[in-house]
């Protein structure tokens, strides 16, 4: 990959999508991540205002110190970024008393993590609509297009997506390349959605490489079957994730009314 061609070639892009939709600037949740760095610093570099924003809900130390140290880096960089911080955590704990539970704590523990990723893209609009700006996507390939590993309606919920056709691994060189924090760089994924230090592949169960690599075959028309081991273990992941998040990436589904009907 031609990384400085294809950081100049995002850039453009998003320049184009912002003067054609006539807006003032992009909005970005700064999780403390590779994707959120990534994605803030190539909106940065249109010289387009950038809003960073930090949605803490009871976060990770390490996640709240490396996005602070990102912004400080970008402020430094790009005047024309900006940045709040809108602490979550009480909005969420208020949540958590006025709806009901159920006697599964896997699965409500599951809901009020998507509820964290649905609290914050509720910021993210409420703070593009004051300052009439776009927000600006920070998922991958892998992740939007491969296992669907993101809130429907949460991180998923957003404007334009600057990295979506990106590998994992692509993020990665892009973050080298654009001088994101050494912190950020080696620091593990995690969504930050549970409280805990739990990380990506904890809850995947395979890294990024391998969905990669699983992604990559099954575009070969390749099956579990074909595999043995470790891979075929971490192409099933990849396919049973892949099945069961459909929903997530394809179209929502239109109940057309047959013409003779109406």
């Amino acid at each position: 990959m031609n990384t400085e061609k294809v950081v100049e070639y995002i850039v453009d892009w998003l320049k184009t999508y912002a003067t054609n939709a006539n807006v003032n600037g992009f909005v970005i949740g700064i999780s403390g991540g590779i994707d959120s760095a990534v994605t803030s610093t190539l909106c940065a570099k249109t010289g387009f205002p950038v809003l960073c924003v930090e949605m803490p809900i009871h976060q990770g130390e390490h996640q709240v110190s490396r996005a602070k140290e990102h912004i400080s880096q970008l402020k430094a960089q790009f005047p024309q970024v900006s940045s709040v911080e809108v602490n979550l955590t009480n909005t969420f704990e208020e949540f958590k008393k006025v709806v009901p539970v159920i006697d599964d704590e896997a699965t409500v523990n599951m809901s009020l993590a998507n509820t964290r990723a649905r609290l914050r893209m509720s910021t993210l609009y409420y703070l593009a609509g004051l300052h009439g700006y776009l927000v600006a996507g920070t998922g991958n390939k892998v992740e939007d297009f491969g296992v669907g590993f993101y809130t429907k309606y949460g991180d998923g919920g957003v404007d334009l997506s600057p990295i979506a056709d990106l590998m994992k691994s692509e993020v990665y060189k892009l973050a080298a390349v654009l001088g994101v924090p050494t912190s950020i760089q080696k620091a593990q994924p995690t969504d930050g959605l549970f409280g805990d230090s739990r990380t990506d592949e904890d809850q995947i169960g395979a890294s990024y490489d391998e969905l990669e690599w699983a992604m990559n075959q099954a575009d070969l028309g390749k099956t579990a079957n074909d595999f043995e081991g470790r891979e075929k273990e971490a192409f099933t992941i990849y396919a049973q994730r892949n099945r069961a998040n459909k929903h997530k990436m394809d179209p929502i589904p239109v109940c057309m009314i047959p013409e003779d009907l109406k």
